[in-house]
């Protein structure tokens, strides 16, 4: 076993886009993993009746998905009309700068926008496309004109790609700012070294890609999750600037990815819904909100109200890895190399007094764990430390020193909320 914490104690927040957004992880649905290329307005339309609909419960209350925070819905890529337009044949701009819509499929973008409102959610866009993406388009007019059809469509985030050529995110920025609209920033550029990661005092996004993109397989999980942990570390993933290694793959099979998005169990959807809860990484999902087989199946894990309270609480550092396993184990996606198992942490109180624990197996067995609460950082454990069950929703008891023989399932991931007692 060894530690891998940081030493670094931080109570002021460091600088972050000056939008007010994304104080908190940002929460919604975006359309790729389900949709892929094959989007339209009726389809976006339709999540967004999703999104409100309250035919499910959370203690007895008909509950949304909206009610529990995921309000925004984004779109994707293949919006764009791709073609050869102007005298440097633009794949989907003019030679004005304004980006080209595919109005058979998107007829009206600005409605679409119109209901999201009234229904109480926000709209996300996509920009610097990856289908059909633009080479030649570094000029400020193409940025010009994204950003006043982000405007005029009525849209309120976008999500910036790493395709085509316009890829000065601090003039997007710039330009955004100077329309007076606070829109939520995505900069999606795959972990990408800076300009393009933030450092402590720059950051003009909301939150940032760390990894590729995500698949639903165990192994993609922990790969994506593993590329946060050095901004945790360096407490670069803080309100108005979160560290994101992707969407959401729970409730998602046999999406964009092909044989790559092979599934995940139950206790692997735990795992990643657990694990990018305790990073305060954005909870983005992405399946068929629609199908009541997959809703049933996925309800009580993305709609745990104590999940998604540790997910949005900020007491001075994202969450991460403070303690690993020595040995590893190849994991079948992309041959990933884990520790066998992990111990997150994530501050829940300003005075150490509360943090909650994810303990993560990556094994293909069962395994028992002890959490040693003199190994969390800045706990002020010790004797009388009381024990919630995140999953379960329930009171564990009341521990000294050590909360031991905790069984955790292959793949699978413990969660637990623990405070000292007065």
């Amino acid at each position: 076993m060894f530690k891998v914490f940081s030493t670094l104690i931080w109570v002021a927040v460091a600088t972050a886009k000056e939008n007010g957004m994304a104080l908190t992880p940002p929460m919604g649905w975006r359309s790729w993993n389900l949709y892929g290329e094959n989007v339209n307005q009726e389809l976006i339309e339709t999540i967004m009746d999703g999104m409100v609909n309250r035919g499910r419960t959370v203690d007895g209350t008909a509950t949304s998905l909206c009610d529990l925070g995921y309000c925004d819905v984004g779109l994707d890529d293949n919006w764009q009309k791709c073609g050869s337009y102007g005298e440097k044949k633009y794949t989907f701009h003019t030679d004005d700068g304004i980006p080209v819509v595919n109005t058979e499929i998107f007829p009206d973008m600005k409605s679409m926008t119109d209901k999201a409102h009234s229904l109480g959610l926000t709209a996300g866009w996509y920009g610097n496309n990856c289908i059909c993406a633009e080479k030649f388009t570094d000029e400020d007019k193409f940025y010009e004109g994204d950003v006043k059809a982000l405007i005029d469509f009525g849209f309120d985030g976008v999500k910036l790609d790493g395709c085509g050529s316009q890829l000065n995110l601090e003039l997007y920025d710039e330009l955004i700012n100077a329309t007076g609209k606070a829109i939520t920033m995505e900069n999606c550029h795959w972990g990408s070294a800076p300009p393009f990661e933030p450092t402590l005092d720059w950051c003009p996004w909301n939150f940032f890609r760390t990894s590729g993109d995500v698949r639903a397989a165990y192994g993609s999980v922990m790969e994506n999750l593993a590329t946060t942990y050095k901004y945790a570390d360096t407490l670069l993933s803080r309100p108005g600037c979160w560290a994101y290694p992707d969407m959401l793959e729970i409730g998602c099979d046999h999406g964009p990815g092909g044989d790559s998005d092979s599934g995940l169990n139950e206790q692997e959807s735990r795992s990643h819904f657990g694990s990018w809860c305790i990073i305060s990484s954005p909870l983005t999902l992405s399946m068929d909100v629609n199908n009541a087989t997959i809703m049933d199946s996925v309800w009580d894990l993305i709609a745990n109200p104590e999940a998604i309270e540790v997910n949005q609480a900020w007491f001075g550092h994202p969450g991460g890895p403070y303690l690993s396993s020595s040995e590893n184990v190849t994991l079948e996606y992309d041959n990933f190399v884990a520790p066998s198992h992990q111990y997150l942490y994530k501050p829940m109180s300003w005075d150490g007094s509360k943090v909650a624990v994810l303990i993560m197996n990556s094994e293909n067995d069962e395994k028992s764990f002890d959490v040693k609460f003199d190994d969390i950082p800045g706990f002020k454990g010790g004797k009388g430390v009381k024990v919630r069950c995140v999953w379960g929703r329930k009171d564990v008891g009341q521990f000294d020193d050590v909360l031991d023989g905790v069984d955790v399932e292959a793949h699978d991931a413990r969660f637990f909320v623990l405070e000292a007692a007065e």
